[in-house]
C-alpha cells in the first residue's frame, strides 16, 4: 500500500478535523466560584445534570447522567450570575480534562437560562 493511502486512512492526530459540539440542558449541581488563569482570564468549573427519555433502537430510554463543565473568557462571567438548581442549556464541546486525564470535560461556550 503506498505511503500517501497510508496516511489517509490513519492521519496525524494534529491533522484530523471533525464535528465536536455539545449542546445539553440541565440543572447546575455544582457551582465552583469565578477564578481567573496565571494570564487573567475569568474561569468557573461546574456540574450539569441531565435527565431525559430518548428513544434508542426503538425503544424509549430513561438518560441521567452528571456532567463535568468549564467555562472561560465572556461564559465564566455569565456564568458567576448562575445560582444552583436552576435549569440551563449549555453549548460548547467536549476535550480531556488536562494533558494528563482523559476524562472528559464539557467546555462551555455559550449559556442560556431554561
Amino acid at each position: 500500500m503506498p505511503l500517501r493511502l497510508q496516511r489517509r486512512l490513519n492521519p496525524p492526530l494534529r491533522d484530523v478535523v471533525g464535528c465536536n459540539r455539545l449542546v445539553i440542558d440541565g440543572q447546575l449541581t455544582e457551582l465552583d466560584s469565578l477564578r481567573y488563569t496565571p494570564a487573567g482570564v475569568p474561569r468557573m468549573e461546574m456540574k450539569l445534570r441531565h435527565a431525559s427519555t430518548r428513544d434508542e433502537a426503538g425503544t424509549p430510554r430513561q438518560v441521567q447522567c452528571e456532567i463535568p463543565a468549564l467555562a472561560l473568557g465572556e461564559a465564566a462571567q455569565q456564568a458567576a450570575l448562575l445560582k444552583l438548581g436552576q435549569q440551563v442549556r449549555a453549548e460548547g464541546f467536549l476535550a480531556q480534562r488536562s494533558m494528563r486525564s482523559m476524562q472528559l470535560v464539557m467546555h462551555i461556550e455559550k449559556i442560556i437560562l431554561e
